[in-house]
């Protein structure tokens, strides 16, 4: 798969990815597998992927200023 912003080599890795649902919360998800650019950090998220991160987004307490949740296929 290649980068759409410079077109090098986009790597399949897992990292740790902050979320920010507003002003006041941000959401950290633990070990989210994401394709990510070797050349300039460009990233994408798989279809699936985004869809469990919506569903996870959605379940948050949105009144915690920050919240880590691990990402969980």
């Amino acid at each position: 798969m290649k980068c759409h912003v410079c077109g090098s080599k986009l790597e399949k890795i897992i990292t740790d990815m902050p979320f920010k649902l507003d002003n006041k919360t941000i959401i950290i998800l633990k070990e989210l597998p994401i394709w990510q650019c070797n050349n300039c950090t460009e990233f994408l998220l798989d279809d699936e992927v985004m869809k469990r991160v919506e569903t996870i987004l959605e379940g948050v307490n949105k009144a915690a200023e920050l919240e880590i949740v691990r990402y969980a296929a």
